[in-house]
């Protein structure tokens, strides 16, 4: 009899370690490069996956952008979302974990029955009138001999792995648009400044064409290209007031305030801010690294743990029930030795026809699975293809600043001599104004290169998935650190941290 039950006991043990989930292996994908295509100029950092990224934005050494982004995240809505549905995928792992453990249930009852004396199971013999009270307790266990619950479990923390991995990226991409906005404004508050003495500069210039036009030393025509000039800064200068607003309005959004109050005081910078220093990872650590990338194969793992839940559907359920307690038709003595009952016994169901219902739950999650992948595989070339891009855009953007601020020190050079050659009676109106337009211009575009700069810098730290050195200091100790890597890197062979 022993020996029975020991072998009853063998196989259910082995079968209980069985699961019909495929063995999961990540999704390969394109062999990662050695280095970045755009990399050239730039510091390989050697960073550790598990150290913490910390506040990445303090490498700007901006402290209202400092306190902007600490807002983030006990008031921005969107990210207090994301952190709901990652308290739901966990409280989801806790009750697909509870499948592991026997259930349990208690009931008690008194019950006054009267018989009818038709029915076909009447016995004279019985009370026609009686009693029943019963008190018990009712044990269920699954015997998870296909794995049924063990991958319900894998596929609920993958999940919440996923889900986990949606809230750093998240919380990753609204401090980056937060900090893009940020920029963008200061970039308007420069150019605001510009075009606030711009107009001024031409209603002074207006006026002296006006005296000179009724000393009968200037044309009316010139009088009418310098109010056209006037009219067109202010209209710049407007402009960038609606931009600048809509941009305040953003930042309102994305720490949680209202834009009806929100106000940030215009504050163009002091002088012209590079960016920061950002060091690089090795192509294939930026998967480790990404959030989103890898909460697109933590969905991988999920789908392929839901295949062997659907498979273990074609499998019959095992499960042990029992039950005990006390029954009787007297209060008297239903507590006592004889009123109590009780059972115990395996049981099992085995769908034999659903028309087709099983084998069609299988081909979604199938289906599901390859989604997954082909998901996974499509974060892959987007988180590289990202870090490509903002490499290229820095690099250029930095020889774009070279040669506008040598297209800015031009202009400066032609309009003296236009307003000289003007002055002297040598040339028209229309030259004076033609110059101080494309002067105008030259700077407007040399402020856009900074904003471009330092928002680049911004979308290269997502794209990375954050600031692998997460430098702190002055700008003063950013620069001395700059220096320092760059002569280490002419000593060593490897490129600096910015752009040649």
């Amino acid at each position: 009899m022993k020996s029975r039950v020991y072998g009853v006991l063998g196989v259910t043990g082995a079968l209980a370690a069985c699961s019909l989930a495929p063995p999961y292996q990540r999704p390969e994908t394109a062999t990662a490069p050695a280095e970045y295509q755009e990399s050239q100029g730039w510091k390989l950092a050697t960073p550790s996956d598990t150290d913490a990224r910390g506040p990445w934005w303090t490498v700007f050494q901006d402290t209202t952008l400092d306190a902007l982004e600490s807002q983030v995240s006990d008031a921005n809505q969107d990210l207090k979302a994301a952190y709901a549905r990652l308290q739901e995928a966990r409280a989801q792992t806790r009750i697909a974990r509870a499948g592991q453990l026997p259930s349990a249930t208690a009931d008690a009852s008194v019950n006054r029955t009267k018989a009818s004396v038709n029915s076909p199971t009447y016995d004279s013999r019985d009370p026609a009138e009686y009693s029943d009270s019963i008190a018990g307790v009712t044990l269920s266990y699954e015997i998870d001999l296909f794995g049924r619950v063990r991958n319900t479990i894998a596929d609920a923390r993958a999940t919440e792995q996923a889900t986990a991995g949606d809230v750093a990226a998240l919380d990753l991409d609204l401090r980056a648009d937060l900090a893009e906005d940020y920029f963008s404004l200061r970039g308007l508050d420069a150019q605001q400044e510009l075009l606030d003495h711009t107009v001024a500069d031409y209603q002074r210039a207006l006026g002296l064409t006006e005296a000179l036009y009724r000393g009968g030393m200037a044309a009316n025509a010139d009088v009418l290209q310098a109010r056209a000039q006037l009219e067109s800064a202010r209209t710049a200068a407007e402009d960038s007031v609606l931009r600048r607003a809509q941009f305040e309005h953003a930042i309102a959004t994305l720490v949680g305030q209202q834009a009806s109050i929100f106000k940030l005081t215009p504050e163009p910078p002091q002088s012209t801010l590079e960016p920061p220093p950002i060091a690089l990872g090795l192509p294939s650590q930026l998967l480790e690294r990404r959030p989103d990338v890898a909460a697109a194969e933590r969905r991988v793992a999920a789908a392929n743990a839901r295949i062997g839940v659907t498979r273990a559907a074609f499998f019959p359920v095992f499960s042990l029930a029992g039950a005990a307690g006390t029954e009787s038709y007297s209060l008297a003595n239903w507590m006592l030795a004889p009123s109590r009952f009780w059972s115990i016994g395996p049981q099992g169901v085995l769908t034999l026809f659903d028309g087709g219902l099983r084998k069609a739950q299988s081909a979604a999650v199938v289906a599901a699975y390859d989604e997954q992948v082909a998901n996974y595989r499509a974060s892959v070339l987007t988180a590289f293809q990202e870090v490509e891009d903002n490499l290229a855009a820095l690099r250029q953007l930095e020889r774009e600043n070279s040669s506008q601020t040598a297209a800015v020190a031009a202009a400066k050079g032609a309009l003296d001599q236009a307003n000289h050659r003007y002055r002297s009676g040598l040339v028209t109106y229309l030259e004076v104004v033609s110059t101080e337009n494309a002067a105008l211009a030259a700077r407007i575009t040399a402020i856009n290169i900074d904003t471009r700069r330092l928002n680049a810098s911004v979308l290269l730290i997502r794209a990375l998935g954050g600031d692998w050195n997460r430098a702190t200091g002055s700008l003063s100790e950013i620069s001395n650190r700059r220096a320092q890597m760059q002569d280490h890197g002419a000593s060593s062979g490897q490129h600096s941290i910015t752009a040649k």
